[in-house]
């Protein structure tokens, strides 16, 4: 991986929806880069806290007991072991920090799954 990365710009040339790329790597944890749109569905990572930080667009993330909206350059954690649904209206451009050991869907196994090996091919 190059030294210097425009995280938006690798997000943009992406063409799969909800299928995130390794970046980069920092200490135990990887950086991503997804494009979203519509519902990912509910999920939870047990023991790993989860960063969103949004590139370009509006994300949603609901939780069991409140809705947090994201707007470009605003990004939230969502804390281990709470449940949660991301979600964008329109085309949205994130960037996720995750442990290595992160779950792409934590314990669900859906069709927008995607394991490491799909994360960490080349962008």
């Amino acid at each position: 991986m190059p030294d210097v990365l425009s995280p938006r710009s690798i997000a943009d040339s992406l063409t799969e929806l909800w299928s995130p790329r390794v970046v980069a790597e920092v200490d135990d944890n990887y950086v991503k880069v997804a494009k979203v749109h519509g519902t990912f569905g509910w999920h939870r990572h047990e023991h790993e806290d989860e960063l969103f930080l949004v590139l370009r667009g509006c994300l949603c993330i609901e939780t069991d007991t409140d809705t947090v909206t994201l707007q470009e350059g605003e990004l939230f954690v969502v804390p281990k072991g709470v449940r949660h649904n991301p979600s964008a209206q329109d085309e949205c451009l994130v960037l996720l920090v995750e442990r290595k050991s992160t779950l792409h869907t934590g314990e669900v196994v859906n069709d927008k799954t995607r394991s490491l090996a799909e994360q960490l091919r080349p962008v």
